[in-house]
């Protein structure tokens, strides 16, 4: 079970919080001059990498505060929480990659196949 520290009341198992979205994703200034795609975009499109993100919480069965926390995508540890409105804490040990390009190639039939960040199948 992951521990998640809350900026308010302390550490709480995971079951307590729900996961809230992609932390720092500005509203657009006139989201009513957005076309459908660009209004796709904002709404559902998000970063996917591969190390620290910072991300939305909210502690549901508890304070019932939203706060950020910067969390491993590959290990799944949340390095620090802070509150909304505080910005990004500073945490250079583990850069986050970006892993979101595929690559196409051909095998020796003649066929062609992707798979995520230059494997073939």
């Amino acid at each position: 079970m992951l521990l998640i520290e809350c900026p308010h009341c302390g550490p709480r198992n995971e079951t307590e919080y729900h996961y809230g979205g992609e932390a720092h994703v500005p509203y657009p200034q006139d989201p009513f001059q957005l076309t459908d795609q660009q209004w796709a975009e904002y709404l559902f499109y998000r970063s996917n990498p591969k190390g620290l993100i910072a991300e939305r919480w909210v502690h549901s069965a508890g304070c019932r505060r939203w706060f950020n926390a910067v969390r491993d995508t590959v290990t799944y540890e949340v390095k620090a929480v802070y509150r909304v409105g505080d910005p990004r804490p500073s945490l250079d040990d583990h850069p986050a990659q970006t892993t979101t390009s595929t690559t196409s190639s051909t095998s020796t039939t003649g066929t062609s196949s992707t798979t995520p960040t230059g494997g073939t199948s």
